[in-house]
């Protein structure tokens, strides 16, 4: 399958590596990095950190049920119990399908997992040291998207309003574990402080959301997102797992519902005013997972066959396109179809020596990664963050647009001297989507300008 858009940009960043980027931490950086050296710059590269750290995170998670279900119940029930966990979560759309793409959600599902894992050893195996994981896994987690706070909010809660936590807080593991977190998020900190806290700015202004004549809308978007990306069965399974941690409220089944509804109750605040994406709350899978563990309905293969199926269908439609469907209902289309031969005749349409040009950070990256040998240069604010050449003021490229975007070229930073054919996106002849080409000039900035443009690296072949 070719990249996403997202994933095209996430390439770049791990080719201009950096403490953050204006839109999340660097950890999916790091892990295209890795992946890319250990099998090429290409599209298996980007992904090749996915699959292994779902399944080590699903190690985690498997062993973490176990050691919270022996203290329950024999331990067949907690082999049983540990088994279904894990079958659960990978049968999600947001773990099963998830993890074989790569975005920020990649990285943070592995330690959250490993953040469960200690706390599990730590509060029910009673080994204090683990509470070192749990401060390094809320660090690394953070490293890798910023909803990692919601359930470490939840566990923050549980210390101090529980009894159980409380006894912890006399001690000076809890403590010892925020430093090893404050410290494995320094890089982060330290590139926002150096760039005006952008992307701090940037997640935190959504806060202030708000448009209640919409709410209504945004909380049916919230349920039906959940209830189609964990697939509607499994959400029956972590719904009726969350309804048993309320019933039998002991000391680590506290702490899950505090690590669960906490999250919850703020992506409820927060549909109040906008939309909340569908993939945000997958951060709190693996705890859900660990709930729907003590869920002993005979169905649950039914429910993770019926997860897989629908992974297995979409993946069979990214790759070969049975269903000839319409971009507005194929997502797979929309997102990946028809990119590699788009930008070869994007390139063989204009002459070698302009480099192609565009205003979309995703439409940028692509040509980047795909229009093999050619210059490709980025025209966005995101840009001014990155640690990429510059173009020369006054060159001449060619700019290609999407039709989805209003507008023709931005007069603030392009001279059109003439427009070319329209090129589309297809996949097996039906059409993504409609670009319009340009050859443009490139104009000389106002100052402080320049640095929102910068030459993009394609494939080291």
């Amino acid at each position: 399958m070719p990249l996403s858009p997202d994933e095209a940009y996430y390439r770049i960043w791990a080719l201009a590596p950096a403490g953050g980027y204006l839109d999340h931490p660097f950890m999916v950086a790091l892990w295209a990095r890795v992946g890319m050296l250990l099998v090429g710059d290409t599209a298996l590269g980007v992904r090749f950190m996915g699959p292994l750290s779902a399944c080590l995170g699903t190690v985690l998670i498997v062993q973490a049920a176990s050691c919270w279900l022996r203290t329950q119940g024999t331990p067949e029930q907690a082999r049983a119990g540990a088994v279904r966990a894990g079958v659960l979560l990978n049968a999600t759309l947001g773990v099963g399908l998830g993890t074989l793409v790569m975005t920020p959600d990649t990285p943070v599902l592995l330690f959250v997992a490993l953040l469960l894992w200690g706390l599990v050893h730590a509060c029910v195996g009673q080994q204090r040291r683990m509470w070192l994981v749990v401060g390094l896994a809320a660090g690394l987690g953070f490293d890798s998207k910023y909803t990692m706070l919601l359930p470490l909010a939840g566990l923050v809660v549980w210390l101090f309003a529980t009894r159980q936590g409380r006894v912890w807080l006399r001690t000076p593991w809890p403590y010892m574990a925020a430093l090893v977190a404050v410290a494995c998020t320094t890089p982060v900190i330290w590139w926002n402080a150096r760039h005006g806290w952008a992307s701090f700015l940037k997640q935190g202004g959504r806060v202030g959301d708000w448009n209640p004549a919409r709410a209504l809308n945004f909380m049916g978007e919230l349920l039906g997102g959940q209830v189609g990306l964990a697939t509607p069965l499994i959400f029956v399974f972590f719904a009726a797992g969350v309804g048993l941690l309320w019933t039998r409220r002991n000391s680590f089944a506290l702490l899950l519902l505090c690590m669960i509804v906490l999250p919850l109750m703020v992506f409820v605040q927060h549909a109040l005013g906008a939309r909340v994406q569908a993939n945000w709350p997958v951060v709190l899978y693996p705890a859900l997972a660990l709930a729907a563990a003590r869920v002993v309905w005979p169905w649950w293969k039914a429910a993770a066959f019926m997860g897989f199926g629908l992974a297995g269908v979409v993946c069979v439609q990214a790759a070969f396109m049975p269903l000839r469907l319409s971009p507005h209902l194929d997502v797979t289309l929309r997102q990946m179809g028809g990119w590699p031969a788009f930008a070869r005749s994007v390139a063989a349409s204009v002459p070698k020596e302009f480099p192609l040009v565009a205003d979309e950070y995703g439409l940028a990256s692509e040509l980047a990664f795909y229009a093999s040998g050619r210059t490709v240069l980025g025209v966005e604010p995101r840009w001014a963050l990155f640690a990429l050449p510059r173009p020369a003021c006054g060159a001449q490229a060619y700019l290609v647009l999407s039709h989805r975007r209003a507008g023709g070229p931005d007069a603030r930073f392009f001279e059109v001297l003439d427009a070319l054919p329209d090129q589309v996106r297809a996949r097996r002849g039906i059409v993504a989507d409609t670009y319009s080409l340009f050859h443009v000039r490139l104009r000389c900035p106002v100052p402080g300008q320049m640095h929102d443009a910068a030459l993009l690296p394609g494939p080291a072949h």
